[in-house]
């Protein structure tokens, strides 16, 4: 069997920074195990496999980091999107998914690529001791849905934590992780964050599509702002562009194709 494998690097518009993922057509599922030794092999944050559907339309999607598989990703359904539209034989404005996180529209305008996310706003949480403790620099607030929020006074502080890998790696969050987030010292920028993934081969994803759905919410409130730009500050970077419609969230960026290669398995 050969497999196309697409490298893109989603939330970005060079190469080596956004976050890379991989896209791979199918024309129907590989089992389980074999699409998570395949993302494991591929060694970045996230593997998609997508099949065009037979009696609905569009497209069926589900994602892979080396360890498990997701419920929803944010970077690599935008890759997979520009992967459809690139190789499309005509214009593409929007495309559909269905997968774990329920039914998700891509919008296509040129370059840029726009997410409809389920909005995820998160309530007040205690944090595990463990991974209170690992954390150099303790947030002011702590929220959680899927993964927990932690708020900081400055972007400064986000830039500057350093986490105890021992103490951290102690609680798993399956599927969750940790976000950290305040707000940005730039002035064309309204929100900056960070994201760790205890118990995981890739400790810091680089750009995380997902949190926003969590982050758009909770930065919508407290800047009293629909729309926002927002930046995630690892050390690869992105930009994403958020707006915050109730119950969705859109999330825009732009991806840019790094590789193009087969898998023979």
């Amino acid at each position: 069997m050969i497999l196309n494998s697409y490298h893109v690097d989603a939330f970005t518009d060079e190469i080596f920074k956004g976050n890379p993922a991989c896209v791979i057509p199918l024309d129907n599922w590989l089992k389980d195990d074999l699409m998570l030794k395949i993302a494991a092999e591929n060694g970045v944050a996230e593997t998609a496999f997508f099949i065009k559907n037979s009696y609905t339309e569009g497209y069926s999607i589900r994602w892979f980091t080396p360890d498990i598989e997701m419920d929803l990703c944010g970077h690599a359904t935008l890759a997979t999107a520009f992967i459809i539209a690139r190789d499309s034989d005509k214009p593409i404005d929007e495309i559909l998914f269905t997968s774990a996180g329920g039914e998700l529209r891509v919008a296509v305008d040129n370059d840029l690529f726009t997410l409809n996310f389920p909005s995820r706003p998160a309530l007040p949480a205690t944090l595990p001791r463990e991974t209170y403790d690992s954390l150099s620099i303790k947030p002011l607030e702590v929220l959680k849905e899927r993964d927990y929020l932690l708020i900081y006074q400055s972007q400064q502080q986000i830039e500057d934590i350093e986490i105890d890998r021992n103490l951290f790696d102690m609680v798993n969050m399956d599927p969750g992780g940790v976000i950290i987030s305040a707000p940005s010292s730039e002035p064309e920028v309204d929100f900056v964050s960070r994201f760790f993934t205890p118990q995981s081969t890739i400790l810091e994803d680089p750009v995380t599509g997902s949190a926003h759905c969590t982050l758009i919410p909770y930065w919508s409130e407290r800047l009293g702002k629909r729309v926002m730009t927002a930046k995630q500050i690892s050390p690869r970077g992105g930009t994403l562009y958020c707006e915050d419609c109730g119950d969705r969230v859109l999330i825009s960026g732009t991806t840019r194709l790094y590789s193009k290669g087969m898998i023979r398995l």
